[in-house]
């Protein structure tokens, strides 16, 4: 799992998050997966991308689960880097032997149409171009729920967990085989 905050358990108590309730889903499969979480608050896709070959060498994952891309949107960086670097990490992801598993955001409508529709868009891109799994949109149910969001109204809070969890499943699972 690489991804940011919203998978490295940001303002939660740990082992609430969504990770680490997959992490135990998993465990109860035969044969069981073993799910390590390399995920960093504030990290963009630049960081993934720096990360991830280091990553693979080390741990020879199946798969691949990127979350990553939010905190680019976040900060109004280059929409054709966050593709580059999503690309790139896929590709990475690829040629060790895992299959990979985006999972898309979605930016507030105040970013303007025109940034909302080609962040959204470049999640699919690079999933065809790749040939990567895809979920559309990993907060949905939950984006549009204030009451699952902690005080900064950035972070989803405990009571989000199992649905970012429930939202992942479904694309994850004709994975793990």
């Amino acid at each position: 799992m690489l991804g940011d905050s919203l998978s490295a358990e940001y303002g939660l108590r740990r082992g609430s998050g969504w990770v680490e309730l997959l992490s135990r889903r998993l465990a109860g499969r035969r044969p069981a997966w073993r799910v390590v979480n390399a995920s960093i608050s504030g990290e963009t896709t630049a960081g993934g991308r720096t990360r991830i070959a280091a990553l693979l060498e080390r741990h020879r994952p199946a798969i691949v689960v990127i979350e990553l891309g939010g905190n680019d949107a976040l900060r109004g960086l280059d929409l054709g880097a966050t593709e580059a670097n999503l690309a790139a990490m896929t590709q990475a992801a690829r040629q060790a032997g895992a299959r990979a598993l985006l999972l898309g955001m979605q930016v507030p409508p105040n970013y303007g149409r025109a940034y909302t529709d080609a962040f959204a868009a470049l999640f699919r891109n690079v999933a065809q171009r790749e040939k990567a799994s895809l979920l559309p949109f990993f907060l949905d149910g939950v984006a549009d729920r204030p009451e699952l969001f902690q005080a900064d109204r950035i972070h989803p809070n405990e009571s989000a967990q199992q649905r970012m969890l429930d939202n992942v499943w479904p694309a994850l699972r004709p994975l793990l085989g």
